[in-house]
């Protein structure tokens, strides 16, 4: 196991004045404009100018969208943008090209933590580029010739030649592969990359200042013990600013917060509280932990005090209940939210099954078997 020690320890000052400067340039130019308020009093007077709708025409709507997302991104830490560690896709650097290139196609990400033993133990990233590259290297140095001699030696040492008809019908070189490209671990192939270590009290916009002048895209968020707790790309910080940004290999999950009728809402875990509270029209907060928990699945968790298991139910004392319909032993991933319900109505451990659902008995009686009519024997 790598020793922890011989990690980076990451720095909680800031890396420069350019995340303090970058708003402060922002806050002189709109004093500049509307003249020579505070800067306390200029950003409160422009988060008045985006919320007034009479004034609306100021600005458009995406423009407002913005404007306000950049204000409230000045005050945001790296906590409240990064990945949770149980959300992380991440490789063994012992893992070999061919699962790697399993994990890309099945994670949808261009980039990946590589780790020795467990995430707490990171070593770097790598970029799927690098890997289109290192292959394309590879099938150069062996590409089949027109007259269909091959020029690699390995492809000699492996006692394959190539079909002079096939190279007769290619125009130009063929490229091939050899099951012992794809044998080679991660760790021999040294396309491992840099990544930067951050703690969760970092501020998010020095971490995309530190982002752009380090040329590294990815940051593994550690805690004060050297443990993996998080991560955060460039992407996570742009889209703070700009919202969501789909590419063509992601898939639309529709809406954190979706009503499906007679009262009931499906709800994604990691949905904020305050979304869903919206949608209801309640209040779910607790009074004891109320700080403790961001998302609805942070809700649930704090309600039971355990990790519910699936189709569990559980009742909050605004008069609804929550059943869990997709989860793991670590965490609850979607939920079902039934309204109406009475404030006074027990808790159910688990949901009754329905007939068509219901599983047949492990251990059932044996039937007495019918005795012979004596005009059959």
């Amino acid at each position: 196991m790598a020793d922890l020690q011989t990690r980076p320890s990451p720095d909680p000052a800031p890396p420069s004045k350019g995340g303090e400067d970058f708003f402060d340039r922002i806050v002189a130019a709109l004093r500049n404009a509307f003249g020579g308020d505070s800067a306390a009093n200029l950003r409160s007077s422009l988060e008045g100018i985006l919320e007034d709708t009479s004034k609306s025409g100021a600005f458009s709507q995406t423009e407002r969208f913005m404007l306000h997302n950049i204000l409230q991104f000045s005050g945001k830490r790296i906590e409240d943008v990064m990945v949770p560690r149980a959300d992380i896709v991440a490789i063994e650097a012992s893992a070999t090209l061919a699962e790697l290139m399993v994990t890309f196609q099945e994670a949808g990400h261009s980039r990946l933590v590589v780790h020795d033993e467990t995430l707490d133990n990171p070593r770097g990233m790598i970029h799927i580029k690098d890997l289109q590259a290192w292959l394309t290297r590879r099938v150069k140095k062996r590409r089949i010739k027109p007259n269909g001699e091959t020029a690699a030696p390995e492809a000699k040492a492996n006692g394959k030649r190539s079909s002079k008809k096939t190279a007769k019908a290619s125009k130009g070189p063929v490229w091939e592969f050899f099951p012992s490209d794809f044998r080679r671990t991660i760790a021999n192939s040294r396309m491992i990359r840099d990544i930067l270590y951050v703690p969760p009290s970092m501020r998010a916009v020095e971490l995309l200042l530190k982002m752009q002048s380090t040329h590294t895209h990815m940051a593994v968020v550690v805690d004060e013990y050297g443990g993996t707790d998080g991560l955060v790309t460039i992407e996570d910080l742009v889209e703070e600013i700009v919202g969501d940004i789909e590419d063509e290999h992601d898939i639309d999950e529709g809406p954190a917060v979706r009503e499906i009728g007679d009262g009931a809402y499906a709800v994604n875990a990691r949905a904020p509280v305050g979304e869903l509270e919206a949608a209801l029209g309640l209040s779910l907060g607790l009074d004891d932990d109320e700080e403790e928990y961001d998302t609805v699945g942070g809700l649930i968790v704090s309600l039971v005090g355990r990790v519910p298991g699936r189709r569990e139910v559980i009742k909050h004392p605004a008069g609804i209940e929550f059943e869990v319909v997709d989860g793991d032993p670590r965490r609850v991933k979607r939920l079902r939210v039934q309204t109406g319900i009475s404030a006074d109505e027990p808790t159910r451990p688990k949901l009754q099954r329905t007939p068509a659902t219901q599983k047949p008995d492990p251990d059932p009686k044996p039937k007495p078997k019918p005795k012979p009519d004596a005009d059959t024997q």
